[in-house]
């Protein structure tokens, strides 16, 4: 126990006890006197009240009560602070201001916080005006209590968030939020200026919009808020890597040869994906690829087994209980329900589907329009044409099992235009295990809509295959120009390549301990490469000019919270503060002990 924090309250119980004694002593002797020999109620009175007087005086003695010094503020002006009024308090105090304020304020002019704390070493507390503090200052706060005067919330894109690192042919969402334009719609243009998604926000002003990646590498895209009369009134380039993965190992194990099988194989080989399909023609004959035994050592050498119906409800036990041993070791499956599950494979899947019969939906179309659809389509190739008619004839009507899952774990992995989840996952231990109930996804293809089919199983396959162990590390968020970015988890050696080529060695920051986090001040805009000797993760650079509110609203919102958790620790170190001259009380306390001792000895209380 701490015997400092404890001591106040140790002593004024010992004060409050003695009160009582007093007390108690007073009415004892009151009652035992005499009654012609008892003194008044007034002096009787007086003598009970001067009892925790004295006693209050002889605790702020012993603990005076500290004192609330008074501390020199220093103004901050930063960007934008001519649009906030200062409130009166700060008349008279001395400002500053930093290289994002705007010319002609009466301040002080500094190149940093840093500087302005040296020139003025008398501040104790700092008040920040207009937009907030650059990254750069607000180290330099360190343990002073700050107030924050903000200036209006900019209108337009206030929040963006990055996009990870995708494949090529996965699809990305890119959200945010917009503030202060009404009826705002928000689109999304590839690297080519074309149009391939646009959204309206919502009450909030939140937005999503799905894009698609094409080629691996870099690519800019870009995100622009209309108004209600179609004007452009902010728009934020929304970087996106795309690095290539190696390709999934499939292993495809058919109960009978058709459509969706032939066109499935044939996705498979045109986007490189090893697939190994055997498909069975009943009395033990088969077509495709040779047979493999189902064993550990076999399922190892795959990152994802595909199963129908008949083949899943034609494994042994032996077999099924190689395959869930596998799962949990990280394998995928997914088993396609175009027919009655066995009992042996719904225990399998653990989804507990019920329902039964076929059932007609239709697939979300993939843009809000034909000519973002087209964008998103692409031109094609020599070899791969895009048919020019299948976007105004829009996706064919598709067929699926109509099954449901019993379970609460399950989780959508495709939904149809209004919402119904058709296919579902579970995780089983380290891998992940699927239904999938569309039966004809390959009228897909035969309806000028290969990349729609590609896109649906690219996505499926990706998300139930086994997850590859050298990951990339996420872009940094907000990354811009002459701006610190502090990358956290670095190795000794880790560099920074800029575009041009230069590499910069990051030194990391003793300290922020565990975390290895270091600074680095970029030069130019464009793709950096944080790399060590294992990985590499690369990063996107804004321009000074781009993005500038969305810039703004996140200065703002961290300065908001530095100011947040000052006032907390202010009010966390107020009690720790020194303590007042106890020479006052002491006078106090020996006044009244002498004027106590002078009413019980004048006049004995029984006379």
């Amino acid at each position: 126990m701490n015997v400092a924090a404890s001591l106040p309250l140790l002593l004024a119980v010992l004060l409050a006890l003695a009160v009582a004694m007093a007390w108690l002593r007073l009415v004892l002797w009151r009652q035992s006197a005499p009654q012609d020999r008892r003194s008044s109620s007034t002096r009787f009175a007086l003598l009970c009240l001067l009892q925790p007087m004295i006693a209050l005086l002889l605790y702020f003695t012993l603990l005076p009560p500290r004192q609330s010094a008074t501390t020199g503020t220093l103004v901050v002006m930063t960007a934008q602070a001519d649009r906030v009024a200062l409130p009166a308090t700060l008349q008279g105090q001395p400002r500053v201001a930093l290289p994002e304020a705007p010319a002609g304020l009466d301040a002080e002019r500094v190149p940093d916080l840093g500087t302005a704390l040296r020139r003025h070493p008398e501040a104790h507390a700092l008040h920040v005006v207009g937009t907030g503090l650059e990254a750069r200052d607000r180290d330099a706060v360190g343990d002073r209590d700050l107030a924050f005067s903000a200036a209006p919330m900019p209108t337009g894109i206030v929040q963006l968030a990055p996009v990870d690192v995708v494949v090529p042919g996965a699809t990305f969402a890119v959200t945010g939020r917009v503030h202060g334009v009404p009826q705002a719609t928000v689109v999304l243009r590839d690297p080519a200026g074309q149009r391939i998604a646009a959204t309206v926000v919502d009450r909030q002003g939140s937005f999503r919009l799905d894009g698609l990646a094409r080629l691996p590498g870099p690519s800019s895209f870009r995100v622009e808020v209309l108004d209600a009369t179609r004007k452009v009134v902010d728009a934020a380039t929304v970087p996106v890597w795309t690095q290539a993965t190696p390709a999934p190992r499939v292993w495809a194990l058919a109960g009978a040869p058709n459509a969706e099988w032939k066109y499935l194989r044939r996705w498979a080989t045109d986007a490189g994906i090893p697939l190994h399909l055997q498909v069975s023609l009943g009395g033990g004959l088969q077509l495709g690829d040779a047979p493999l035994p189902m064993t550990a050592d076999t399922l190892r050498r795959f990152d994802l087994v595909l199963l129908d119906a008949r083949s899943a409800a034609a494994l042994g036990e032996g077999q099924r209980a190689a395959l869930v041993a596998a799962m949990r070791d990280g394998l995928g499956v997914l088993v396609r329900t175009d027919g009655a599950l066995a009992p042996g494979v719904q225990r399998m899947l653990g989804l507990s589907l019920a329902g039964n019969g076929a059932a007609e939906f239709q697939l979300p179309r993939p843009a809000p329009d034909d000519d973002a659809w087209r964008a998103r389509r692409g031109a094609g190739t020599a070899d791969a044409p895009v048919d020019a008619d299948a976007v105004p004839a829009g996706l064919p009507t598709l067929t699926r099992q109509a099954l449901r899952p019993a379970s609460p774990d399950a989780i959508p992995l495709l939904r149809t235009a209004d919402g119904t989840p058709i296919a579902w996952w579970r995780a089983e231990g380290r891998g992940r295990i699927g239904a999938w109930t569309p039966t004809d996804t390959y009228t897909l293809a035969l309806a000028g809509h290969a990349d729609t089919h590609a896109t649906l199983w690219s996505q499926a396959l990706g998300t139930l295959a086994r997850s590859s162990p050298d990951a990339t590390l996420a872009a940094l968020d907000d990354a811009r120009v002459s701006q610190r970015v502090s990358p956290c988890g670095l190795a000794d050696d880790a560099r920074v390549t800029a575009p041009d080529g230069t590499v910069t060695r990051v030194q990391r920051d003793p300290a922020t301990g565990a975390t290895r986090c270091g600074g680095y001040w970029p030069r130019a805009a464009g793709w950096h490469h944080l790399a060590t000797d294992r990985t590499t993760a690369p990063f996107f650079v804004r321009a000074k000019d781009d993005a500038p509110h969305l810039h703004a609203a996140a200065v703002r919102e961290q300065t908001q919270r530095l100011a947040s958790r000052s006032r907390t620790a202010a009010a966390a170190s107020a009690t720790e503060g020194p303590r007042g001259p106890a020479w006052p009380w002491f006078l106090g306390w020996l006044f009244a002990a002498g004027l106590l001792w002078w009413l019980e000895r004048r006049r004995p209380i029984a006379a």
